[in-house]
């Protein structure tokens, strides 16, 4: 992919400012009476109450119980995941920064962020700085030898057209015979040359492939009717679609046969492999976050709802 899910980086469009983050309430106090249970708190995360699970929090390894603290570093701006609330302000927000406040709300600790550049992240966790990565990261083979996954959403490339959707684009064969918009030197580009034989079969022209320096460009291409679409990151498709003059200008298009996006891969939490217990106590949180429903709400307010996985799993990647 385009991405930094991650493997190959390149950054989207800059980001738009956000309005403040929500107000997030307090986890409550684990150092209650000897032997009693700690009454429940929770934490308002897009528009749902997280509860604390006092069974995770007290399987959590004994440091980060006794810091009450969760060391997460992320690369910041990459939006929608992780984003700064206002330029010029240190304050966070983005799909991983709220799915880190409802696992920590869930967990009885805090998810304290730190930006931290990409290529450095991984070897900052194997060097014991922080406990775990939140930053879009691709699941893969190789970085499963130095940290662990766990996996909360599969993402690939989608594709964003004009708003009402004037050319009924649907699916990449529809993208025969029409000009297309791509930013260069990305995994985009290559999805279309590989699609080239498809419209072939189809009795089709060829995709009209036009790159761009910047997917912005290829943004205002798609503006002027110069291409029919724009290929890029699916969540980067559906952030655009959600915000770009108030969700008046594109649409992000959801084909039912590639739910997260085409050639989609799934993008995990990073935790260290000096920490198994925070691997499984953070797995199980994140499932509890499926089944009630707060993950998908979680990447529904920042217009991805689509690349929410339906099972947490660890170190899926195949790649």
């Amino acid at each position: 992919m385009h991405v930094r899910i991650r493997s190959i980086r390149f950054l989207s469009a800059a980001v738009a400012a956000l309005g403040a983050a929500a107000t997030l309430s307090a986890c409550g106090n684990a150092d209650d009476a000897p032997g009693a249970t700690p009454a429940p708190s929770g934490t308002a995360v897009a528009g749902v109450q997280v509860m604390r699970d006092q069974a995770l929090h007290e399987a959590l390894p004994e440091a980060i119980k006794k810091s009450g603290t969760v060391r997460v570093a992320t690369d910041v701006p990459y939006a929608p995941f992780e984003m700064f609330v206002k330029e010029g302000e240190s304050r966070l927000t983005g799909l991983d920064y709220d799915l880190g406040q409802a696992l920590g709300a869930k967990l009885g600790v805090k998810f304290a962020f730190t930006p931290q550049k990409f290529d450095g992240i991984i070897p900052a966790i194997q060097a014991g700085k922080y406990d775990v990565a939140m930053s879009a990261i691709t699941d893969t083979k190789e970085r499963q030898q130095v940290v662990d996954f766990v996996d909360y959403s599969q993402s690939g490339s989608g594709l964003l057209v004009a708003d009402g959707n004037p050319a009924k684009i649907a699916t990449l064969d529809d993208l025969c015979g029409h000009p297309v918009g791509v930013q260069a030197a990305t995994n985009q580009v290559d999805l279309l040359k590989a699609h080239q034989a498809r419209c072939t079969e189809l009795g089709k022209q060829a995709i009209d492939i036009q790159t761009f320096p910047k997917d912005s460009d290829a943004q205002l291409a798609l503006r002027a009717g110069k291409v029919v679409a724009d290929v890029l990151t699916k969540p980067a498709a559906g952030w655009t679609a959600k915000t770009a003059e108030n969700g008046s200008a594109f649409d992000s298009v959801e084909d039912p046969a590639a739910q997260g996006g085409y050639k989609a891969s799934p993008n995990g939490i990073a935790v260290s492999k000096k920490q198994p217990e925070l691997t499984d106590a953070i797995h199980k949180a994140l499932q509890q976050l499926i089944d009630d429903g707060t993950l998908t709400k979680i990447c529904d307010k920042y217009g991805v709802a689509s690349i929410a996985v339906k099972e947490a799993t660890k170190n899926a990647g195949a790649q």
